[in-house]
């Protein structure tokens, strides 16, 4: 019986990751192998970025909130507890637009959990 390989589907597949490789350098973008390892890591990145994006920006809304409060005279993990006695749920990154765009809202949040 003759040898039976579904060349559609490998070469479909083949297509899918050199295409996606496209514009990578060297050997990168044309050879196969190497073009699937490297898309392979990229994804991974792309995954983990993700993930690291939601952390930085944490860290960036907690700075900014920080500087905020502290010009008025207060700090940062007073302010949060201050927040949670009096039952405002407002999240960090409500908090940091308001500290950023609307310093008057925020002057005024401030003095209410005073």
């Amino acid at each position: 019986m003759p040898r039976s390989v579904n060349a559609v589907a490998s070469r479909a597949r083949r297509k899918r990751i050199l295409k996606a490789a496209k514009g990578y350098y060297g050997k990168r973008k044309n050879v196969y192998t190497v073009a699937k390892n490297v898309m392979e890591k990229g994804l991974t990145y792309s995954y983990v970025g993700r993930k690291l994006k939601k952390r930085e920006y944490r860290t960036l809304w907690i700075a900014r909130i920080n500087a905020a409060v502290r010009a008025e005279g207060m700090i940062y993990s007073e302010f949060i507890h201050k927040l949670a006695v009096k039952k405002i749920d407002l999240n960090r990154k409500v908090l940091a637009d308001l500290a950023m765009n609307e310093p008057e809202t925020f002057k005024k949040l401030i003095d209410s959990v005073k």
